[in-house]
């Protein structure tokens, strides 16, 4: 089914820009095609899920183009979460990226293929040798679902939708320690229907953070926090760059102590508005006329 928008992607790696243009057929079941116009205008929208202690963030874009960044873990609450906001008939994900492979990300991918189509799966190429991450590798297989290794510089566009790859490079894709090779992502939405800035961090350390402070020049609107509230990440230095309105942090009960007392008062000295699925539930960012529109489960 996904054939045209899998090919279209991998021969455009070597461009280091991918182009996801979609149009509707019949039953909103969308292909990429190679030069095709974009969709009407309309407001982007970002959910962070509550899927408990994990990462599951969901991008909808116009025409019901769907990006969804991390499944979280192998509990069930992504099909619940997802079920909640997208339409009962839609089946399909335009594009599922797994940040790091670490439980708390990939797990719950493991339901959603057995539920959705997906038509591409890009990833760091950072593999782990657990059961759980060979069963999702088969999944993968089994389902035909095109694998698509990006590095920082790659960029995935839809209309005037916007997704660059900031981190990893090939030095931290190589990285000991695993948190440090998982995917920051900058979106930027249509400015055309407003446009914001959406940067999604994973579990990068302070370290990385620092490291992808002296890439950009402008503040963001949203922030998904690193780690969850770790206490080493939401480095002072790359929080003053970066600058986010809002901030939110995907966590639910664990033992780690997240979020840290240490990660929420540096987001709070930069006036950051603090979000967290454990209290908030899914929290959902809608881009309206050039405004935030936040909404949450509380």
């Amino acid at each position: 089914m996904f054939a045209e928008i899998a090919s279209f992607l991998e021969k455009s790696r070597r461009r280091t820009f991918l182009v996801l243009v979609a149009l509707i057929i019949l039953d909103a079941f969308l292909f990429g095609v190679l030069g095709a116009e974009g969709g009407e205008n309309g407001g982007a929208s970002v959910s962070f899920l509550d899927v408990g202690q994990g990462d599951a963030s969901l991008i909808e874009l116009e025409r019901g183009v769907q990006i969804l960044i991390d499944g979280g873990p192998p509990n069930g609450r992504l099909l619940a979460a997802l079920g909640e906001i997208m339409p009962p008939i839609d089946r399909t994900i335009e594009l599922v990226v797994l940040t790091h492979p670490e439980l708390d990300h990939y797990g719950g991918f493991i339901d959603l293929l057995t539920r959705y189509d997906v038509g591409a799966f890009l990833e760091t190429g950072v593999t782990k040798e657990v059961d759980a991450y060979s069963t999702l590798a088969r999944i993968l297989e089994e389902r035909g679902v095109r694998r698509i290794t990006l590095r920082a510089g790659d960029r995935v566009r839809y209309a005037e939708n916007i997704v660059t790859v900031l981190s990893p490079d090939e030095a931290l894709a190589h990285a000991k320690e695993k948190n440090d090779t998982g995917f920051v992502l900058a979106f930027e939405s249509d400015p055309s229907a407003g446009g914001a800035r959406f940067l999604f961090t994973a579990d990068i350390g302070a370290e990385v953070e620092r490291a992808v402070a002296k890439i950009i020049d402008v503040p963001f609107d949203v922030l998904k926090v690193s780690h969850h509230g770790s206490k080493f990440s939401s480095d002072a230095q790359f929080l003053a760059t970066v600058r986010p309105a809002l901030a939110a942090i995907e966590v639910g009960k664990n033992s780690y102590g997240h979020p840290t007392k240490e990660a929420l008062a540096r987001l709070e000295a930069v006036g950051t508005k603090i979000y967290r699925t454990d209290r908030d539930g899914t929290i959902t960012v809608r881009v309206e006329n050039g405004r935030l529109r936040v909404f949450d489960e509380r």
